[in-house]
């Protein structure tokens, strides 16, 4: 660089933009998107440890993609190459991977490449950038306002990690603001700046979200407004109306803005939402949207959504379209207003969807024959019988009759259910007792048909059965924890009592922006996770914490907080519910299933009643009872409501649920010696130990000499309790 060059930069540096000037060069200083770059996420974890592949940052204007790239820049070791997709062409792309792969021949230097609005490239540009990244020669970090899945290279992207930036909050926005002004170096530090409440929230909810937009309004202000007597520069809601005059739309009509208003305002009209309709479409007309595509997009939910509910829907739509044609703008938004509000108003069918129920059974199946009565009788029906046996409908009373029209195959197929409001609650009445009907009239027809096949003599050992329930209903209340939890891709997710994984390895799924830690309570546990997690890449790996959550960072903050029996063996629940708090992030939720053995299977519910005598009986349901009352046995002595009444006194919010479930257990001669053989440890009583306190020594044989001959050996069906808690 000579003196002139490095003239030009140091002037270009002093008289930059403001928001040029104050773009964060760390990520302490950066503020906002915390829910990528928050401590123990993903990207920090990664910028940290100088460890990035391809990304791809994505979000509106204004939220920070260039300047993380910036950062990027001042912390990693690797080369930075930085290029605009709008300026460069394919020779600046061949000139970047030439100093790459000159970096890489001969300092053994790893290249990042920045390309800013990535989705500028078109096919050639990216085509011809794809290999480098592929076969490491650059590491690319792209950034783009628009959806990188639909306006970038699918190739690019799929070896890419998306990390998707929202709109700053106003607690953000203020935070920058603040930021400006007290900074000496690049701010407004060196100066007296007032600005009043009313004109900092002016400023801040008129950018929307974006820092850009309210830095280049500050400084608008402040550059325009001359000092008091007392050297201020006051700036009162006055000065800020007029530097940030209108809120800026942000609507692109090929981008993300207009696929996402159109989806926000059909979503409010399905929703019944009037006001939302109407204020979406306000945004649409506001931003220059065709008037025609809305009503094109409003004729196909009067049938989606609406349909029979309300069979003037898309009359009345069809007409204020005929209407707008010859009206034309701006008149015309009267007639998109009231279809609008005739739709979101209108009662809500989606029985239609029944044609694409229909449509999937018909790319699924093998071709079906249509039933000889429904054939076409004026061609074939002397050769081949077509047509006979067909019930003339309006030779009936109410111009019906009971027959079949499905294929044989298909009888007692419901694919259109129509809906319990508006017109169609009247015909849903007439459906159902014509199908009724059509039912009985099946039956008649077809019980001749019916059959019995031979059983199954491939019945599978009591083992395989086992397991595969048992893992069923694993899966399905691991399936039902994460509805619950509904984490989003850059949530922190802590996993309370990993042990085998089942909810950890979903996790990590579930999070690919976020991180996922995973406590586990022995060393035997933490080494089988941290083995299986070798095989995931080093930056997507569960944190496996052991033995205490207290080695997790206390500025780490969980959005979500799951486990599968994790607190029922603790003595101290609520200690431990108390730290979980802590652990939280504001808007943070616990999400537990928990067995409760006191609701559970009960061992002399496997004994018929007639085996022995009434009292003995009696005496062994008072026996197995007080096992569940057992002050100083913490994984028993508890039921839903106690848990419940610990999280309302640690200050929480709770919803709890009952699930039953059923499983085939197959009873051992070795799993009736653990019930029946005395326990030595005073804290963790066997079964027999609990009958002595009841049932004399010639009683408990009678009870044992049952078990052992009439169980042995046998497959019960074994019922559980589990609690899902959902506490925030």
């Amino acid at each position: 660089m000579d003196l002139f060059e490095q003239n030009y930069q140091n002037q270009l540096s002093v008289q930059a933009p403001l928001a040029a000037r104050m773009r964060p060069r760390t990520l302490d200083e950066f503020i906002g998107q915390e829910h990528i770059i928050a401590p123990g996420r993903l990207l920090r974890r990664a910028i940290s440890a100088d460890q990035l592949s391809s990304l791809i940052f994505f979000g509106p204007p204004g939220t920070g993609k260039t300047t993380l790239a910036r950062i990027i820049a001042n912390t990693t070791k690797a080369n930075f190459i930085a290029i605009n997709a709008v300026l460069a062409g394919v020779k600046d792309i061949r000139d970047a991977i030439s100093t790459a792969t000159d970096e890489r021949k001969y300092y053994n230097r790893k290249t990042i490449l920045f390309v800013d609005e990535v989705h500028r490239f078109n096919k050639s540009q990216q085509d011809a950038l794809l290999p480098h990244v592929e076969n490491g020669t650059v590491i690319l970090i792209g950034a783009t306002t628009e959806n990188p899945y639909f306006e970038v290279n699918k190739a690019l992207v799929s070896r890419s990690r998306i990390f998707q930036l929202k709109q700053l909050s106003e607690k953000h926005l203020e935070a920058i603001v603040f930021q400006a002004l007290h900074d000496c170096d690049r701010g407004y530090g060196n100066l007296k700046v007032d600005i009043n409440e009313n004109a900092l929230s002016h400023l801040v909810n008129v950018a929307n979200g974006d820092a850009r937009s309210l830095l280049n309004a500050l400084e608008l202000a402040v550059e325009t407004t001359s000092k008091n007597k007392d050297k201020v520069i006051a700036i009162d809601l006055a000065v800020a109306e007029e530097s940030i005059q209108q809120r800026a739309v942000l609507y692109d009509k090929e981008g993300d803005a207009h696929f996402d208003t159109i989806s926000a305002y059909i979503k409010s009209i399905r929703g019944s939402d009037a006001d939302a309709a109407l204020y979406w479409l306000a945004k649409m007309i506001y931003a220059g949207e065709n008037p025609r595509f809305i009503f094109r997009r409003l004729l196909i939910q009067a049938s989606e959504d609406i349909g029979l509910a309300d069979s003037q829907a898309i009359v009345i739509v069809n007409s204020c379209a005929q209407a707008f044609d010859r009206v034309g703008m701006p008149e015309g938004r009267y007639h998109l207003a009231q279809a609008t509000l005739y739709l979101a108003n209108a009662p809500k069918s989606n029985s239609v969807m029944g044609f694409f129920d229909a449509l999937s059974f018909v790319e699924k199946e093998k071709e079906k024959e249509i039933p000889n009565h429904l054939k076409d009788a004026n061609r074939d029906s002397k050769g081949f019988g077509h047509g006979a046996g067909y019930l003339y409908p309006h030779a009936y009373r109410d111009h019906w009759v009971e027959q079949q029209y499905l294929p044989q195959s298909l009888q007692g197929q419901v694919f259109y259910q129509p809906a319990d409001v508006g017109e169609e609650a009247l015909i849903k009445i007439q459906v159902e007792r014509r199908r009724e009907a059509q039912l009985a009239a099946m039956v008649e027809e077809t019980v001749e048909v019916l059959s019995y096949g031979e059983k199954d003599k491939n019945v599978d050992n009591w083992l395989q059965r086992t397991l595969g329930e048992v893992g069923e209903n694993l899966s399905l209340i691991r399936d039902k924890l994460f509805e619950i939890a509904n984490p989003q891709r850059h949530h922190l997710i802590l996993d309370l009592n990993a042990r085998s994984g089942l909810l950890t390895w979903e996790a990590v799924r579930r999070v690919p922006e976020g991180g996922v830690y995973s406590w586990v309570r022995n060393e035997k546990d933490a080494l089988a996770l941290i083995e299986q997690s070798n095989l995931l890449p080093e930056l997507t790996r569960p944190i496996v914490i052991h033995p205490s959550l207290s080695e997790i960072p206390v500025e780490v903050k969980f959005d979500r907080i799951i486990g599968r029996n994790a607190l029922g063996k603790e003595v101290d629940k609520l200690n431990i519910i108390l730290d979980l708090v802590k652990r939280l992030n504001q808007d943070g939720k616990i999400i537990l299933g928990e067995t409760i053995p006191r609701r559970s299977q009960r061992l002399y519910n496997l004994l018929d009643k007639t085996w022995l005598s009434q009292k003995l009986f009696q005496k062994i349901v008072a026996a197995e009872s007080a096992i569940y009352s057992n002050p100083e046995d913490a994984m028993v002595n508890w039921d839903i409501e106690d848990l419940e009444k610990i999280f309302i006194e640690a200050g929480l919010q709770v919803e709890v649920n009952q699930q039953k479930n059923t499983t085939q257990l197959y009873i051992t001669e070795n799993l009736l010696n653990r019930w029946f053989t005395a326990s030595d440890n005073k804290t963790r009583l066997s079964y027999v130990n609990h009958l002595e306190k009841e049932l004399t020594k010639k009683e408990i044989e009678t009870v044992k000499s049952l078990f052992y001959g009439k169980l042995r050996n046998r497959v019960v069906s074994w019922e559980t309790a589990i609690a899902l808690l959902y506490a925030s």
